[in-house]
């Protein structure tokens, strides 16, 4: 049981530099320890949370010692708990997330447990961004128009946050049209420094979306989780990590003039992808430091999934407090926030001696040597210099089909094709810009690459350049500040002349909320099989996320963006060929229209103020007149419609017993799907539009849903009907089943049939694989069968999706054989019971000599209590084959949740105990 906290000595005062106190805090200095002085400041966060929770239950005075002791015990890869001072979400995840809460309580009720005990124990932020598809765009009224489209598709679902907003305590839901949830968390929700009811500690926040780690910029302590594990933490449950590895990053020097957060950004991404990172800490430190902005900062933080570590961390400094009193934090928090973080050594002054800090690992960069880039035309680690990037185009068009590859015949390359546009004729090739989006939380909280993009277009409206009119535009700004500070500039008027009108505050192109392109142009791309391309300032560009028909999608900085729409191309070298033809008959080169950084600096001086963030954060506080209007029941218990295509009640409840189903092994198991490396949630989960020949379609259709309201998958994340229908449906999945035939199908292996992913596993009904439920299904299930996924390298990488792993235990799957796996989706699959297993470093399917024809059989004891973390397990296949695997529950809480059948059966079992 819970016992008193055994450090409480520790708990000093901190004092007030005009007298009087901030409050308490446990000080690290009166441990008196001098490994602290040695800890990389990220560590020292997780060291202090220790301490605080400390009751030797949850987290007991062992795991202290071992963080101490975090030089000699990181590379052991030992298990500590963290506890997180808060949970960020966004509506996408926040649905679902919302849904399991419900269905707990209902849970609670039916064993006889308090259903009120399901609550928030920490605060939860919950941020509606992921909403806005671009339906119109290049008009100065489409954030209106946007908005009301947004509410006609997605009432039912706003009004069920709304409920959860009032049903739930300590759970803030900032409405829809307010901004991204990483820069509204940047700009107003972090605080730096909690104060609650008079102890102060540091701010750390796990989100459900990966790009959490956005907040580690201004050194606050956030990463992404899956959204089963979110939802524990919100329960007050300690999240079990592994000790990481700390990389530590020095940077030196100053960017050269013309460059830009995001060419910093692409080069620091695939430094770090080189040295590797997945599931370490990355600390940033050097003399570097004290010339970047904390935007650029963040923009950093924000990749930290696309290089794959957990964290790229910014410990707080001056550039930090300068930026805390921009955004409108009053002089009272700043002065308690620098206060403590100096007491408790976790703040970084350069007019001090160099810590000595000592990190698993380091790497160097002078920022003199970064130089313009892009990244593409598959994966955001994949960079291109500019002045390579025509080369490596035709490289791309050359190339066999792959991450750098579209294997089109020399004889094809140079097509062009004729279409009608609005009665005039135009044409497209291979490589023509068709999509061209300033989006994405990587950029939009920066001002200096905003504004960049705005110089950048008012130099090109007065040399005379346009855009053409087929291609979409689209700005998407991750707060109402960046409005402010573009009409301030008197620089929006020359975006919207290009056509770059704000659609809307929040995730679209960069999260596949791209809308429609035109008509003529969409057929003369599949008529024609072009490799049409779309440029975006995101954070990814996996195929078929951006949009069906882009498969050449690039990330670029947002100036760089707009150079594109006017180049209208990928296929240009910026330093040889012009952009396009002035009013004067003059070519314009790209030079012509790049500002230089004191050009940037001083429009960011004179347009960017404090008051503007105040104004915008008071003014979603009071939500908007549609979200008001939203009325909702008052219950605490969620009144189920079964009739709604939005929100359905999941069945991974139904039939729990208080005794826990124990471990599972697998048996005689067919193979759904046989995968090479990276295949992404992307590839997995439901994303973007449902496509109208879809099981996922026909479900909407059957219950009398137009084709016109489908929406997107992720605005029916709170349907596990619509969901597991719509798991493995992308359209560029490769499937070695099929042999070369890319698409969302595979082979059924009994039969030979091809079918949809859904239909092989076929599962009829509100149908729960949660092992102690009755189960109702054909195909596999009806034979019997369990299944398994084989992988490569890299499996579930990309955004943290809980579908990524709802989704293939709603279809059967048991167990994921791959190379390696991201972090976040591997906790996804042991939150929902599927067993991750990796190949023995060396082997993987193809060495081993497995087709994915085979039967698989893997053997685990009956009793959790014989399995430990990481051991070895043979799988056995029909054919004589056997070969070792390491199993992937890393901690002895993950087999605590094997044990339970998931995360949250587990927790709502110690809940009714306690």
């Amino acid at each position: 049981m819970a016992s008193e906290n055994p450090f409480r000595s520790i708990l000093k005062a901190l004092e007030k530099p005009d007298g009087g106190e901030f409050g308490n805090y446990y000080s690290l200095p009166a441990l008196n320890d001098p490994r602290i002085d040695k800890l990389p400041y990220s560590i020292r966060i997780l060291l202090e949370s220790a301490i605080r929770n400390c009751d030797e239950f949850q987290v007991k005075s062992n795991d202290v010692e071992k963080i101490l002791d975090w030089e000699n015990t990181s590379p052991k890869q030992v298990e500590i708990p963290f506890k997180p001072a808060r949970v960020l979400l966004q509506d996408f995840t926040g649905v679902p997330a919302v849904v399991d809460l419900a269905c707990m309580r209902d849970a609670m009720n039916n064993l006889g447990g308090d259903s009120n005990k399901i609550n928030p124990l920490v605060p939860v932020d919950l941020v509606i961004d992921h909403s806005v598809q671009v339906d119109v765009a290049r008009s100065e009224n489409a954030v209106q128009a946007n908005m009301e489209l947004e509410f006609q598709r997605n009432k039912e679902r706003f009004a069920f946050l709304k409920w959860g907003s009032n049903a739930f305590h300590n759970m803030l839901v900032v409405p829809p049209g307010s901004g991204i949830v990483h820069q509204v968390n940047l700009e107003y929700l972090a605080r730096v420094v909690f104060n609650t009811n008079g102890l102060l500690y540091p701010d750390s926040v796990v989100g459900t979306d990966s790009h959490t780690t956005m907040i580690d910029g201004l050194g606050v302590a956030g990463w992404g989780v899956g959204g089963i594990e979110a939802e524990a933490t919100m329960l007050g449950q300690p999240m079990s990590m592994v000790l990481p590895g700390v990389v530590g990053f020095k940077l030196t020097g100053k960017l050269r003039d013309g460059m830009t957060a995001t060419d910093l950004v692409l080069t620091v991404t695939q430094m770090l992808r080189k040295h590797g990172v997945v599931g370490k800490f990355v600390e940033f430190y050097g003399e570097g430091m004290r010339e970047l902005s904390l935007a650029d900062r963040a923009t950093i933080a924000n990749m930290s999934p696309e290089y794959g570590a957990t964290m790229g961390f910014f410990p707080v400094d001056h550039v930090t407090l300068q930026y805390l009193r921009l955004t409108g934090r009053s002089d009272d928090t700043v002065s308690m926030i620098e206060a403590y973080l100096r007491a408790n050594k976790m703040f970084v002054d350069y007019s001090e001696p160099e810590s000595k800090t000592v990190y698993s690992s380091c790497l160097e960069l002078n920022l003199e040597d970064v130089e313009p880039c892009v990244s593409g035309p598959k994966r955001p680690h994949d960079r291109v210099p500019l002045k390579e990037m025509k080369a490596d185009w035709h490289s791309c068009l050359d190339n066999r089909v792959g991450f750098k590859g579209f294997a089109v015949p020399k004889e094809a390359q140079s097509k062009a094709v004729e279409f009608n546009f609005n009665g005039t004729t135009a044409q497209l090739r291979h490589g023509d810009v068709v999509i061209a989006a300033i989006t994405s939380c990587t950029n939009t909280s920066n001002p200096s690459v905003m504004l960049g993009a705005a110089l950048v277009a008012k130099k090109a409206c007065e040399l005379g350049l346009e855009v053409k009119p087929w291609i979409k535009t689209s700005l998407a700004p991750g707060s109402g500040v960046v409005t402010k500070y573009l009409a301030k500039s008197g620089l929006q008027k020359y975006l919207n002349q290009l056509g770059f009108s704000i659609v809307g505050y929040g995730c679209t192109t960069c999260i596949g909320n791209s809308g429609d392109i035109h008509e003529a142009v969409a057929s003369a791309i599949v008529d024609n099989d072009l490799v049409a391309s779309a440029v975006l300032s995101g954070n990814r560009n996996f195929e078929g996320r951006v949009h069906p028909l882009t498969r050449a999608n690039y990330l670029a900085s947002p100036p760089l963006v707009v150079a594109y729409a006017l180049a209208g191309t990928v296929d240009i070298d910026f330093e040889t060929q012009p952009i396009g033809t002035g009013k004067d008959g003059k070519q314009i080169f790209f030079r012509d229209i790049w500002p230089s950084n004191k050009e940037v600096a001083e429009v960011v001086q004179s347009s960017v103020l404090p008051d503007m963030f105040k104004a915008t954060y008071e003014a979603i506080t009071k939500g908007n007149s549609m979200w008001n209007q939203l009325s909702v029941a008052s219950g605490t218990l969620y009144e189920w419609d079964p009739k709604s295509t939005y929100i359905h009640e999941p069945p991974y409840f139904k039939g729990m017993t208080m005794s826990p189903p124990g471990p599972h092994g697998v048996k005689d198991a067919y193979c759904l799907l046989n995968f090479g490396d990276s295949i992404t949630t992307d590839h997995i989960s439901p994303a973007g539009s449902i496509h109208k020949d879809s099981p996922a379609a026909k479900y909407l259709m059957e219950r009398g849903v137009d084709r016109r309201d489908f929406n997107s998958y992720g605005s029916r994340r709170g349907n596990d009907e619509i969901m597991a229908r719509g798991t493995f449906a992308n359209i560029r999945i490769v499937n070695k089943h099929l042999k070369g035939e890319v698409g969302p199908k595979t082979v059924h292996i009994p039969t030979g049939e091809k079918l949809s992913v859904f239909d092989a596993a076929m599962i009829r009904a509100a149908v729960s694989c949660f092992r102690e439920q009755l189960v109702k299904a054909e195909k596999y299930r009806t034979e019997g069968r369990d299944t398994i996924i084989l992988a490569g390298a890299e499996y579930g990488s990309g955004s943290s999706r809980d579908w990524a792993a709802k989704g293939p235990m709603l279809l059967g799957v048991k167990a994921v054989i791959s190379k390696s796996f991201e972090r976040i989706h591997r906790s996804n699959l042991v939150g929902m019971g599927i067993i991750p297993l990796c190949f023995k470093t060396g082997e993987d399917a193809e060495t081993l000599g497995l087709t994915g024809q085979e039967l698989y059989t893997i053997d685990l004891p009956n009793n959790v209590s014989e399995i430990k973390p990481g051991q070895d397990v043979t799988v056995i296949t029909n054919n004589g084959k056997s070969f070792t695997c390491t199993l992937r529950f890393d901690t002895e809480v993950e087999l605590a949740y094997f044990d339970h059948g998931g995360i949250l059966q587990y927790v709502i079992r110690n809940l009714i105990k306690q």
